[in-house]
């Protein structure tokens, strides 16, 4: 009997050692499948974003509008009191951040602290511009249509669209909004100073710069830091220019550095402190479709299409022209960024292997990233230029650089190009396919996009900016003034031979 009892209650264990073994089998493929379907950001975009993002800063502007964020009553300044009590507060934030997230304060994502200014520094600024930028009449003293100026310059408008977004609708894991300031590791102000510097009255403009100033410099958050942590959207070289200097300390974000002096005054801007960003490109992404088509056909060797006469730096540019223009393989073309303009410039970008950046009235120019989006090898004739996210990017593997004075001498520019091999140049163009992406700003955001390295590269700044700022809340007044002199290479370009 015991016999006969013993058989059961082992095909009872096996039994259910079996129904164990297939419980455990599909948990673990179910717990692997929804591991598979967290794709990083990178495999999401190209699966699924690519075909939905917007990078018409008007398509994307009149979007914003139409649905933005129900209105939120202005912050105000609060009494120094409350600097006392929110600097207690962030000691005890950063104390728990420093205990429990074993990568603080170098990881990511980076937490920012997005203000919420009067409507006058930020919507009334947008809108103002949605209204008026049909006008094509309105240009600058130089002739450069002013709408299209601004579009160039609209970083303000992407990097704030994009942190105020829904989080269901945000794809950037570099950074998230925090609401509460204690929490946060940088503050980002989104006031439009070039809106307001190209499309207000030049009085009225600088009125508003100077109630921006004074809330921003009222909150308590810039008096703890003396604005080491905030971020300040200066893109275009003449904005916010009247009340800069009341504001170094603040990260900027910038085109260039421009070490001449004709835009900043020495001092306000450095690489440590500050970031460049790239300009809004003019013209359409040739993407890769459009690059099969247009690589094999590319006749022309060299291409430049703007306006030859420019001041500082700039001043290469006529000596270019007079050496080049005329010369076999080579076209030369005076134009601004009308409309016009972004027709004939991409039709002549596709067209060529190479396409002359030289610098104009600051080292930058957006032509560099016109090239770029469309695959044409920049060959970058600007000895003070500083580029954006180089902490990141290797430009020497999409673009030449070629100093000043090779680039003028008789006949050494062109014998340069054409000793360059193809098979260097087809290695350029498919690197030209894999940047691009790198600066095209869109909505949403996308991952490894222009608004996604700007939080990388500020990630690296964060352990500076909270040094500088706890040193500036404990050192005393001395007796003694010290003077300090901070010196900096100069950024001298020299031509970069190509191996071949």
């Amino acid at each position: 009997m015991a016999g006969r009892q013993m058989m059961p209650r082992s095909k009872s264990r096996i039994l259910l050692f079996s129904l164990s073994l297939l419980v455990f089998s599909l948990l673990f493929f179910l717990s692997s499948f929804q591991q598979g379907t967290h794709l990083p950001p990178t495999s999401r975009h190209s699966l699924n974003t690519a075909t939905t993002a917007e990078t018409s800063f008007v398509a994307s502007l009149e979007h914003f509008l139409a649905n933005k964020p129900p209105s939120t009553k202005d912050d105000t300044a609060r009494p120094d009191a409350d600097v006392t009590a929110l600097d207690d507060a962030v000691s005890i934030s950063e104390a728990d951040r420093l205990h429990s997230d074993p990568y603080y304060p170098v990881g990511l994502p980076l937490r920012v602290y997005v203000y919420d200014m009067p409507k006058k520094f930020t919507y009334d600024l947008l809108l103002l511009f949605q209204n008026t930028y049909k006008d094509t009449s309105n240009l600058t003293s130089n002739g450069s249509p002013v709408h299209r100026l601004i579009e160039q310059h609209s970083i303000d408008y992407w990097l704030w669209a994009d942190l105020i977004a829904p989080p269901s609708e945000r794809l950037l894991r570099s950074v998230v909004r925090v609401h509460r300031q204690e929490e946060a590791d940088l503050f980002y102000v989104p006031f439009f100073t070039t809106i307001s510097f190209f499309l207000m009255e030049k009085q009225q403009c600088k009125a508003l710069y100077r109630e921006a100033l004074k809330w921003i410099t009222d909150q308590p958050a810039w008096k703890r830091s003396g604005g080491r942590d905030h971020i300040l959207p200066i893109h275009h070289p003449w904005s916010f220019k009247s009340v800069r200097r009341y504001v170094k300390n603040a990260i900027w974000l910038l085109p260039d550095m421009d070490s001449t002096g004709n835009w900043y005054k020495p001092g306000q801007v450095f690489l440590e402190k500050d970031l460049i960003l790239p300009y809004v490109p003019n013209v359409d992404l040739c993407d890769d479709r459009c690059l099969s088509e247009t690589n094999p056909k590319r006749s022309t060797l060299l291409f430049f299409r703007g306006r030859l006469k420019r001041n500082a730096g700039g001043k290469i540019r006529s000596k270019l022209g007079a050496e080049l223009s005329g010369a076999d393989g080579v076209v030369i073309q005076e134009g601004t960024a009308g409309e016009g303009g972004k027709e004939a410039a991409q039709k002549g970008m596709r067209k060529s292997l190479f396409c002359l950046s030289p610098a104009g009235d600051t080292p930058s120019s957006a032509r560099l990233f016109d090239a770029i989006v469309s695959g044409c090898i920049p060959v970058i004739v600007s000895d003070e230029l500083e580029l954006p996210f180089e902490g990141i990017l290797d430009y020497r593997k999409i673009a030449l650089f070629v100093s000043s004075i090779d680039a003028v001498k008789p006949g050494w520019l062109l014998n340069f190009l054409k000793g360059i091999s193809a098979a260097r140049i087809k290695e350029m163009q498919q690197n030209l396919s894999k940047y691009s992406r790198h600066f095209l700003y869109s909505s949403p955001a996308q991952p490894l996009g222009p608004e996604d390295l700007v939080w990388r590269m500020m990630a690296g700044k964060v352990v500076n900016i909270k040094l500088h700022s706890r040193r500036s809340q404990r050192v005393v007044q001395g007796t003694r003034n010290i003077c300090t002199c901070e010196c900096r290479p100069g950024n001298v370009t020299n031509t970069i031979p190509i191996v071949s």
